[in-house]
């Protein structure tokens, strides 16, 4: 494919984010920071109604009606240029069986978001259709200089959309995890490790054939991590990958050890240490495109 052709198109001047909630509600204050952090960044912004709940059962932001009703909403408005998650949470796998696959095919614009959100994009890379795992307002933006500068470097990644070759990031320092010296190039999939293992046994689990599997995750002690992987690999999602691109694991004791114990010997690149998920910065992956991963090099590109 060549330089100048463009995987994910640009956004238009002045672009109208469509802000949903299909997961938890806001923490208190945030709601009404996103409006004017989206204008400042140059788009204009379109609020769905259940980002103001009521919220449902204490940690969705409102019931499933209205959380797969604004989804479907922001897709379907041929005003909205892009759809973004407000946080994550937990809930939005409790729409997957209820969405309507033809109209995301109508509505192919990206969808922006990561943690929980990984769910719904597990569902759209099905579809054939791309997903940025990248920073949320109501977890991320407000959250002082460094969350201001992932919403900024966002913005510019939208602007510009994505090109064949364009480098997504690197790592700067080597890191013990890492494995193999040839680029591999695959479809990127996964995201937050937990969401996509309780997708496992589901018809919205993405097929792992051949792809790059990205996993990060937040809270998780080593055991935890062990027995999400150890699912994984029981259902053979470990068994053909392309290779496997390490993110943050924040919030609780390094699961370097296990990590090492599931991929040291997989037999397929790994490039650890990619700064993605519940940390700073959090660099804008995405999500259902092919990408080519450098272990020598430490680098992943489009």
């Amino acid at each position: 494919m060549a330089d100048d052709t463009f995987l994910l198109s640009p956004l238009p001047d002045r672009a109208c984010l469509g802000v949903i909630a299909p997961s938890g509600p806001p923490r208190a204050g945030t709601l009404d920071q996103v409006v004017p952090m989206i204008e400042r960044l140059g788009f204009r912004a379109k609020v769905f109604p259940g980002c103001a709940g009521p919220a449902f059962l204490g940690y969705l932001a409102a019931d499933d009606e209205r959380r797969l009703a604004d989804l479907h909403a922001a897709f379907a408005d041929p005003g909205v240029d892009a759809v973004l998650g407000l946080r994550g949470g937990y809930g939005a796998m409790r729409l997957l069986d209820r969405l309507d696959p033809a109209l995301l095919r109508r509505c192919p614009k990206p969808l922006i978001g990561y943690s929980d959100l990984t769910a719904l994009m597990a569902l759209r890379q099905q579809l054939g259709l791309t997903n940025w795992h990248a920073p949320m307002p109501a977890s991320d933006w407000h959250r002082g200089e460094a969350g201001w500068s992932d919403a900024m470097a966002l913005a510019d990644r939208l602007r510009r959309g994505l090109r064949a070759g364009e480098p997504l990031g690197s790592v700067a320092m080597p890191h013990p995890l890492n494995r193999g010296v040839s680029p591999v190039r695959g479809v990127l999939a996964g995201g937050n490790l937990a969401v996509l293992t309780a997708l496992q046994g589901t018809p919205f689990m993405p097929d792992l054939r051949g792809a790059i599997l990205f996993i990060e995750d937040v809270g998780e002690d080593p055991y935890k991590i062990d027995r999400l992987l150890c699912q994984l690999r029981l259902g053979g999602a470990l068994r053909q990958l392309a290779g496997v691109l390490l993110g943050s694991f924040t919030g609780a004791e390094s699961p370097d050890d296990v990590l090492e114990d599931y991929f040291g010997e997989l037999g397929v690149p790994v490039l650890a240490g990619w700064s993605s998920g519940h940390t700073t910065p959090n660099l804008a992956l995405p999500i259902g495109l092919p990408v080519t991963l450098d272990p020598r090099a430490r680098t992943v590109r489009a």
